[in-house]
């Protein structure tokens, strides 16, 4: 496995780094200027060695609380927000400063859920990024806290971090944070857990391993540092946890040192379009099918008929993404819809023939095309 890693590791080229506020800041929610020049000096170094780099940072809300002498992590969003808009300035600022004195420039790149969720959005944000990358700058991502409301933001830089190695296709994705990787129990209660150094897939006994949220000042934890590795291993891109509080960690990773938690990316990763569909955080609604159904998607690879058609949940208009779950609520598909909730509502469980009948029109024959369609 340590040579698999090390073989994977001659080959990258890109790579996107996720740093936590946990590792950003003190339990004040100072920023922790020694881990900030560290991370920046290592981030330098790659960048020196001829690798493309984009930074994932948390800090803004953490820098704002420190800046406006707050005890405790913000709780309702325009209190994030405040504290955000505060903070998003001390935190670029510390980084244009660091950067700049190893020669390197930064820009400063900020989204939102609804910058993936749309098409045409998820593309603009993808030429940017690869402009900036062929300039040789180092952009800078975060969610946009400032403007964000619930319905919109990410919740996490895990999943915004797994997202944009997915978009502009890295090879490698690390997520540092405050623990060494994913263990096999909670360390804090279980100190003898034993740390995994290897995933190579993502099972259901993999992810009942991770727990639930971090430290006060962090909103991700294990589990949303899975759902991450989910995104970029199905894209194709190797993803490693480990400690961001450890000297020279990113150089160790690259050496394929034996640090944190390596998932191992999939041998046949989803083409571009269907990344999209399937991590879009834009999800509209849910379409409940029947057992015929979901054999004829995950054995048969077919497109969704009206046929198989149980309920219809949400408001969603032609094109946009919804989830498929079977009469259990699982989830097992997601694609673009061919009808709006209401057309659909009023054809569930018909054939295919006579949906012109009742709608007046058939644009298409399938609920969604199997093209359009991922199954999960």
């Amino acid at each position: 496995m340590v040579e698999e890693r090390k073989r994977y590791l001659k080959q990258v080229k890109r790579v996107v780094v996720k740093v936590g506020s946990s590792t950003l800041t003190h339990s004040s929610g100072r920023l922790n200027l020694q881990h900030m020049e560290a991370l920046v000096h290592q981030l330098a170094d790659l960048h020196n060695r001829g690798l493309q780099v984009i930074l994932v940072t948390s800090g803004a809300v953490g820098a704002g609380i420190g800046k406006l002498g707050l005890k405790r992590r913000p709780r309702t969003i325009p209190e994030k927000q405040a504290a955000a808009a505060v903070g998003q300035g001390i935190l670029l600022h510390m980084y244009e400063k660091l950067f700049a004195e190893y020669g390197q420039t930064v820009a400063q790149i900020l989204l939102t859920r609804e910058d993936v969720a749309h098409r045409s959005r998820f593309l603009n944000a993808r030429n940017a990024l690869f402009t900036l990358l062929k300039l040789e700058v180092i952009p800078i991502i975060n969610e946009n806290d400032a403007v964000a409301v619930e319905e919109i933001k990410f919740g996490d830089n895990d999943t915004l971090s797994a997202l944009v190695a997915s978009l502009v296709e890295a090879d490698l994705l690390i997520l540092l944070s405050d623990i060494a990787g994913l263990y096999e129990a909670d360390p804090r209660s279980q100190p003898d857990a034993r740390l995994l150094n290897w995933v190579a897939e993502i099972t259901p006994e993999i992810e009942a391993m991770a727990g639930g949220a971090g430290t006060q000042l962090g909103t991700g934890g294990m589990a949303t540092k899975i759902q991450a590795a989910k995104i970029a291993v199905s894209s194709g891109t190797a993803m490693v946890i480990a400690d961001g509080s450890r000297p020279g960690v990113i150089q160790d990773i690259l050496a394929g040192e034996e640090v944190g938690t390596w998932f191992k990316p999939q041998d046949h990763p989803l083409q571009a379009r269907k990344r999209w569909i399937a991590f879009s955080p834009g999800v509209k609604g849910r379409l409940v099918v029947d057992d015929g159904a979901v054999r004829a998607l995950v054995k048969g690879r077919k497109s969704l008929l009206a046929s198989g058609l149980l309920a219809v949940e949400g408001s969603f208009s032609e094109g946009q993404v919804v989830t498929v779950v079977d009469r259990e609520g699982r989830e097992i598909a997601r694609g673009l819809v061919n009808y709006s909730a209401t057309e659909l509502e009023q054809i569930k469980g018909l054939k295919t023939e006579a949906i012109e009948r009742l709608l007046g029109h058939k644009n298409y024959d399938e609920v969604i095309h199997r093209d359009n369609l991922v199954v999960l």
